[in-house]
Order: structure tokens, then sequence, then C-alpha cells
């Protein structure tokens, strides 16, 4: 009896003490061929006791690992050693993570194990030397602030200004968001977010979820030849692979964004696995969305990986988003204080985005590996907008003043074929072909005359578009590690656009210079072009009484990008770098009289002009600034993290008179910190405090014309002082509580978050527009003090 009591107690103590550690699993790739590596070690820093080797597909297991924070560490004969800092480890799921490694610069040289470096002071892409940053979906849920939106933790890099709460645009060293390409899984995609409506970039609700994101990479200037077609920067997605091993489970509510479940597990019989995830915003009835109106919105996501069989790999991945909005006038204050909505005008909005895709990767030889997408992706919107006349009055009349409805889509075939060709040598060829169509609608009678004389403005329609062109670009690139300490980035991308029959050739250039083992100088140079939007190429003008496109033939938008930076890991976790820019613009599109206009400031607001018609590409721009970032990577229980950006953002429309763009901002200062704690009686409890506090110049906007404005009937701006006054300036502090309990008996875990956003409540300016109803001039004021929360359940 006492015998059997004994072995229990002992059973109990063992399965409790191996509930309280988790399992991180992950897959080793060399960096510059892309393929799996086998035989390579990988340990856990400090516990000698845990080590795995890699299988013939480059993947490992490391089970009864300690939970919370933990580093490892790679080696392998005849590669640079890497460690993998930060990995956040639970009884309630796998990490799962992905390590490439770089093939020492003389093969033959003894490896000798030491801490090696950080791998996220460097892009995922390794042909991307400077303005590139990577960031892990961690980041994106550990930040105060982030409302589970990658473009909110992008906010927080150097060069990038968002100043604005409603919205998620992102802003890069003063380019108009227009300027930004997205792409997932290796192809483009459009501005992936809910309530997007034609001619915006952001929204106050992303439909990227995270929780299926890998580590990706953030590029801001002169990006490598591989990515075409924009000007401003590049946010280069990637999705995680679900866990081939067993079946796990999410699910959780929170503010932002809302109700989600997640699953994943493996698939067939040759490692496969899917990833799939779903959310239901609950937002409107908690009333945390800066608006009187109920906004629905949902989303789902997938990766479903096949595994490698004897035709390669295949993978099939994709999001589907909807949302909704009914903004009713009367349910908004007189003085106009809800940020999307206004007193006298009923609008009914309806979004949806989609991207999905199809993914073959194939070995090539020894060292080459081709990997091809083909992808669909669209965004769709209807707005249906009725107006108040003689409002509150017993002639009130209500009419339909406004109906929109727009579709852009896309058809998208990638293939890049990469192969390292020595250990010095890496080279990649690829192709992108887009089939780019827009159907937009839209009748209204803004700013119409009465010429029926019912006493209405006329409904006029003011957009019938119907457009379609193809984009291909080929490039080529490679990277040559000239010796030890420098290393060359070089690759020439190309690009015919059909619309004009344009076809443009762009050298791009890095070099890189080891000044000694922990900092680098680092230069660049890329020639870059972007078409103008097809809200603007595709609208239609009256000539002789014949609609026709006069701005289809518009050229491409071109930028060069100049960079210098210097990056230095002065002290164990800590890393400092600085970066100087300047970009110069030419070939935007402007009226052909003398006017302020610039298709360089379209992007500020909420949709693209519809009057720009004969529009001739002669218009300029330049932005320029210095940039610091002084980062702490996770270690000892904190991390830290300081951006300052001080830059000028200039253009000149067909007047040929210099302004502020509207994204001159002049400056952002970001500061950011966590601190955690492990708590409990075994310690395998986390309780930890992030803080963040933002600050940045107020944006430039074009004054209204008040006088003017009450005359018409409607907004009228004074276009001769366009962007001539700035809105003060922006700060914000935010400070976030959250608690990870993770089970002593079982494979599962807790998390609890409150975030505190905006708390010292301040009023940063929203806009200043004309209110109808008052006939003033109203400043509407972004979201004041928000509380954020959340709960994640992990089994």
């Amino acid at each position: 009896m006492v015998k059997y009591i004994l072995s229990s107690a002992f059973l109990i103590i063992s399965a409790m003490a191996f509930a309280q550690t988790g399992t991180i699993r992950g897959t080793l790739t060399d960096k510059q061929s892309e393929k799996p590596i086998a035989a390579a070690t990988v340990a856990l820093m400090g516990d000698p006791n845990i080590v795995a080797i890699s299988d013939d597909n480059g993947m490992f297991t490391l089970a009864g690992v300690a939970v919370g924070r933990q580093t490892i560490l790679v080696s392998f004969v005849g590669y640079e050693n890497a460690t993998l800092p930060e990995i956040d480890v639970t009884a309630g799921k796998d990490a799962i993570v992905a390590v490439a490694l770089t093939e020492s610069f003389n093969s033959l040289e003894e490896v000798v194990i030491t801490s090696g470096g950080n791998n996220k002071a460097k892009p995922v892409n390794k042909m991307a030397a400077v303005s590139a940053r990577q960031f892990s979906p961690e980041e994106v849920n550990r930040y105060a602030g982030g409302r589970s939106d990658v473009a909110r933790l992008a906010s927080n890099f150097a060069g990038v200004s968002t100043a604005d709460d409603s919205r998620n645009d992102i802003v890069i060293r003063g380019n108009s968001p227009t300027g930004l390409l997205w792409r997932l899984e290796g192809i483009p995609i459009p501005s992936p977010n809910h309530f997007s409506t034609l001619g915006t970039t952001g929204s106050p609700v992303s439909a990227l979820n995270p929780n299926l994101l890998a580590n990706s990479d953030f590029i801001t200037s002169a990006f490598p030849a591989e990515y075409g077609n924009a000007i401003g920067g590049v946010f280069d997605l990637g999705l995680r692979k679900g866990n081939a091993y067993e079946y796990e489970y999410t699910v959780g509510v929170a503010a932002f964004p809302g109700l989600e479940a997640m699953a994943e597990g493996p698939l067939g019989k040759n490692g496969g696995s899917f990833l799939a995830a779903g959310r239901f915003g609950i937002v409107g009835p908690l009333g945390f969305a800066g608006v009187t109106a109920q906004p629905n919105y949902s989303d789902f996501s997938f990766n479903v990986d096949l595994g490698r069989g004897k035709l390669g790999n295949f993978s099939a991945f994709g999001i589907l988003g909807t949302s909704n909005i009914d903004l009713i006038g009367k349910d908004v204050e007189l003085d106009g204080d809800d940020l999307f909505a206004t007193r006298d005008t009923d609008q009914f909005v309806t979004s949806g985005f989609s991207a999905f895709g199809i993914k073959h990767t194939l070995d090539v030889g020894e060292n080459s590996v081709l990997k091809s997408v083909a992808g669909y992706s669209s965004s769709k919107n209807t707005i249906e907008e009725d107006r108040y006349y003689n409002l509150d009055t017993p002639q009130e009349t209500k009419i339909r003043f406004a109906d929109g409805e727009t579709t852009e889509s896309r058809f998208t075939f990638s293939s890049v074929l990469n192969s390292k060709l020595s250990s010095k040598l890496n080279f990649r060829t690829g192709l992108l072909l887009e089939l780019f169509s827009l159907e937009a609608n839209r009748w209204d009678r803004d700013r119409q005359a009465d010429n029926d004389g019912d006493g209405y403005p006329d409904y006029v329609n003011l957009l019938d578009m119907d457009g379609s062109y193809s984009i291909v670009q080929p490039y080529a690139m490679g990277q040559y590690r000239l010796t030890e300490k420098l290393t060359l980035n070089a690759g020439v991308h190309t690009q015919y656009f059909s619309l004009n029959e344009q076809f443009v050739a762009e050298p791009r250039a890095a070099v890189t210079y080891a000044l000694t083992e922990r900092s680098s100088l680092n230069f660049g140079y890329g020639l870059h072009h972007q078409n103008v939007a097809a809200p603007l190429l595709f609208l239609n003008e009256n000539v002789s009484g014949t609609l026709q496109q006069t701005n289809k033939n518009l050229d491409l938008v071109r930028s060069q990008h100049y960079v210098v930076g210097y990056d230095i890991r002065f002290a164990d976790k800590w890393r400092a770098k600085v970066e100087a820019y300047y970009q110069d613009i030419d070939k935007a599109a402007v009226e052909r009289t003398p006017t302020s206009y610039s298709s360089l400031t379209e992007g500020s607001n909420f949709g693209f002009s519809t009057d720009k018609t004969s529009l001739v590409s002669k218009g300029t721009g330049h932005n320029q600034g210095i940039e610091l970032t002084l980062e702490k990577f996770f270690s000892r229980g904190y991390n830290a993290l300081l951006t300052t950006s001080f830059f000028e953002s200039k253009y000149k429309g067909s007047d040929n008179i210099e302004r502020n763009s509207p994204f001159n901002n002049g400056y952002v200062i970001n500061a950011l910190g966590g601190k955690e704690f492990k708590i409990g009686k075994n310690k395998k409890d986390v309780f930890s405090i992030n803080g963040k506090l933002t600050t940045a110049g107020g944006r430039y906007y074009t004054p209204v014309d008040l006088p003017a404005s009450i005359a018409n009937g409607y907004e009228v701006r004074d276009d001769l002082r366009a962007f001539s006054e700035q809105y003060d300036a922006y700060f914000r502090m935010d400070i976030k509580f959250a608690f990870k309990i993770n089970s002593s008996t079982k494979k599962r875990s807790h998390s609890f978050y409150v975030d505190f956003q905006n708390v010292n409540n301040n009023s940063n300016v929203f806009t200043k527009d004309y209110n109808r109803v008052t006939q003033q001039v109203n400043q509407i004021d972004q979201i004041g003090f928000q509380p954020d929360f959340g709960y994640r359940y992990q089994f």
C-alpha cells in the first residue's frame, strides 16, 4: 500500500513537472539556397541537456523546455552559428520557429560555438541590406496600443508615421500611403483592411490575423530588385505553417478584433499541416470604435500545406473579410464629434476583401529552389447615402444623395528561381505578372447645380469606370560576398505597363561593410516606378460629347532613393542604427493649368479626386530625413525600443510652388518598453507591463474657405493655400497589463490583458471640416481614452 502511494505520488509530481514545460519545434534552412539542413545541432541556451538534431527535412523538436522566454543556438559545420531569442514557450501551444543559416565565408574554417548574432536585427529577405526591419507576430500582440494590427506595429518603426488613432494608414518617410506595396506569400494584394473604400489605404480595423503570420519584413527605402510598382515601401508578409505534429486550438475574445477561434494540426503523410482561423468583431456594442454606429466585420484565414512530395511542395492560402456599418446622422451630436458621420446624412457602407493563392516549391538540383504562386485578390465596396434637407424643421426632406459601387480585382502569377552558386554568391531571378481590373460607378449630388429646378442638386453620374491593365515585372539580382567584411547586393528590376505601353529598367544596389564583428556601414540606391492610382487613370472626361479616359496615358511616377546607414550592436542584446536618406520624385500627375494639385497628395483623406482629368506627368517632390533606432531585444525579462525620425516632405504642383505635403509631420518619436515577471509558486506564470509613448508633428492641411462654403452649401477648400496650415502636435501614451497562466496539469494556457490606450486622454486633432448644419468650421478630435482588453485560451 505504501509502495503504491509513493509510486502514485511520484507519477503525479512527474506529470506536473512535465506539464509546466513546453515544446519548441522548427525548421532549419540554408539562407542562400533555401533548402533544408539536416544533421544540424539545436541547443537550448541555459540547459545543455536539451539538444536536438535536425532531420532530412530540416525539422527539429526540443521537448521539456521550461515555460517562459527562451533562446536556442543552432550550429552546423561550415555554417555561421545562429541564435534565435525571445521564443515564447507556453504550456498551451508548441512554439514554432524557422531558422536560416548562412554558410561560412570559408567553409573549411573551424566552427566555434559562440552566442552569435541576433537574427531579429536582420530582415528575412537576405537581399534587403538597407532600410529593412524584421518583425514577428509576437510583437504585434505584445506592444501596447497595437489592437492586433500589423500596420499599427509598423508605426513604431523609424521612418513611419501614422498619428491617427482612427485609421491605420502607413506613411513611410513622407510618402503617400498609396506608395506602399502589400505582399502576401510573394504576390501583391490590395490594402488588407475592413471598411476599405475606393481611395482609402487604411481603416480602423485590419483584416490580417497576426496569429497566422510568420516573421516578415518591412522595408522603407531602396528595396531589392524583386519588389516593383511601389515608391514608398514594402510590407512583405508570410504565413506560418500549422503544427505538423499534433492538433492545437485557440479561442479568445477582445475589444479588438473581437471573437476569434483558431485550429491547426498535421495533414497527410508527407509532413503537411493545416492552419485556419476566424474572427468576428464585437467593437460596436462596447463603444470602442469612435463612432456612434455599430460596425460589423468578420474574417477567415487559412494556410494548408500538403508537405513534400515527389512533385515538390504544394500549399494553398487565403484571407476573406467582410464588413458593414450604418452611419445614421441623427445619432450624431450637433457639433459633429463623430469621426465618420455627419448630422444631416445617413450612410450605409459595405466592403469586402479577399486574397487567395496556390503555392508550389520545387527543388531544382542541389542548390536551387523554384517557387511559384498563382493568386487572385479583390477589394469591393458599396455606399448608399441619404441627405436630410431642412433638418429638424417641418419641411425636413430626405433624398438619395449618393450611390456607388466599386470592385478592384487582380490575377497574379509569380515565379522565382533562387540559386546558391557558392558560399560567396547567390543569384535570384523571377517574373511577376499582374492582370488588374477596376469597375466603379457613382451617382452623386455633391457640388452639382440644380439644372432641373427641383430645389436640390442634380443627381449626376460622376464615376463610370471600367478599365483594366497588365503589369509584367521580370527581375534578376544577386548577393556577392566579396570578402568576409564586404557584401554587395545588386540587381535590375524591369516593368512593363500595358495602359501606356511604357517599359522601364530600374537598377538597385546595396553595399554592406562590416567595420567590426558588431558594427557595419550600409549604402543603398534604388530607382523605382509606380503607376498613378487606378481611380485616377480611369476617370472619364466629357470631350465634345464623348466620355474619354484622358489620364490613362500618364507616365509611371519615378522615384530615386539614396540611403546611408550605420548599425552597431554595442552591448549584449542592444542595437543602435542610424540612417539618412534622400528621395527624389518626378513625373507625378498634375493639372495642365497652374494649380496646387499633385497625385502625390492623394491618400490623405477618404477618397481619390473625381474631377482631376487631362492630367500631365510633370509634378515633382522630395523626401529627406534622418532616423535613429535604439533597441534592446528581449532578455533578462525586459525589452525596449526608441525610434526617432526627423524629416521633410515637399512637392510641387503645376504652379511650380513648393509646398508641404500632407504627410510632412516633420518628426516622429516612439518610446516603447516592457517588463515580464515570473510569478506563482513554481514561477511558471507571467505578469507583464508594456508601455508606449508617441509624439509627432501635426500634419499640414488645406484650410476651409468659409465664405465660399456658406455660399455654395458644401465644403470648399482654399486651394491657393494648399497645405499651408498645420494641426497641433500629436501625443499619446498607452500602457498594457497582461497575465499568462500555464496549466500545471495539462497542455493548456490562459492569457489576459487590458490595454489602456491614450491613457492621458489627450485631444489629438482628427480633422477640421465645414459643418453644413452649423455653417462653421468644426474641429473633430480623435479617439480619447480607450480601454482595450482580451482573453485567449490555448489548448
